[in-house]
């Protein structure tokens, strides 16, 4: 990944990949902005829209006209959830980024918390201790995660969670593929990065609809579980003991 060269101008990036959302970006407003705000430190809230083919940009510009420190970034068409988060990466202006899924199941008011981990840590996660989803979606979610740790070697309890916060280092060398946003805690740390957890909220969905099942969540991740356990088994690790000189 590259991000942009020029030192940030920001304090803080908040990153949303939306996608068919526009009964809830209006939603942001009330429910972001006041936290923002409240931690007094320059920011921006930067919406990802991931091909949407219903009113959601309409709703962004209306948000923007409101709100001075919303940018937008729109595609043309629908690349997916990991294409949306890589172009909010290439896109900050902040020294520290936060994610948050776009449907507001993530509590904006967990965002201090996040943030205040980073004094310990490089990226800190978030841990939806009480999801607020079916028994499936929660079950399958719990396996995936069994199954992703015992393969990984990691001890993360939800890396499903999008609402995390970490120092825009951490993703400068990380190369992102099409999935790959659900392991970013395990390849944020291939990058010699602290990782910790701190319990946060779950909300249900009160508006529109998830974009994706159960069943081919889990296919997907499978196949990208193989392939993140390939980049750790050939990862180069080396120590230069001396860099002599000839002259």
């Amino acid at each position: 990944m590259s991000l942009s060269p020029a030192p940030p101008t920001l304090d803080l990036s908040v990153i949303v990949p939306v996608y068919n959302e526009e009964e809830t970006v209006p939603r942001y407003a009330t429910a972001l902005r006041p936290v923002l705000d409240s931690l007094g430190r320059s920011y921006e809230l930067l919406l990802v829209d991931d091909g949407s083919t219903d009113g959601t940009a309409t709703a962004m510009k209306a948000l923007q006209s409101s709100w001075s420190q919303v940018r937008v970034v729109r595609f043309r068409r629908n690349a997916g959830q990991t294409a949306a988060f890589d172009a909010g990466f290439r896109s900050a202006r902040g020294a520290v980024f936060v994610t948050l899924d776009g449907d507001l199941q993530n509590d904006p008011a967990d965002i201090p918390r996040v943030l205040a981990g980073l004094s310990e840590a490089d990226c800190v996660n978030g841990w939806r201790q009480k999801r607020q989803d079916s028994w499936l979606r929660r079950l399958s979610s719990r396996i995936a995660n069994g199954i992703r740790n015992r393969l990984t070697g990691e001890s993360i309890r939800d890396v499903g969670c999008s609402l995390r916060a970490f120092r825009r280092e951490c993703v400068a060398g990380v190369k992102l593929y099409n999935g790959l946003h659900r392991f970013l805690p395990t390849l944020i740390r291939m990058e010699g990065f602290r990782i910790s957890e701190v319990p946060v909220n779950h909300f249900p969905r009160t508006a529109g609809h998830s974009k994706y099942g159960v069943w081919n969540r889990a296919f997907r991740a499978l196949r990208d579980l193989f392939a993140v356990r390939w980049m750790q088994s050939r990862q180069l690790k080396y120590e230069i003991e001396g860099n002599e000189s000839g002259v």
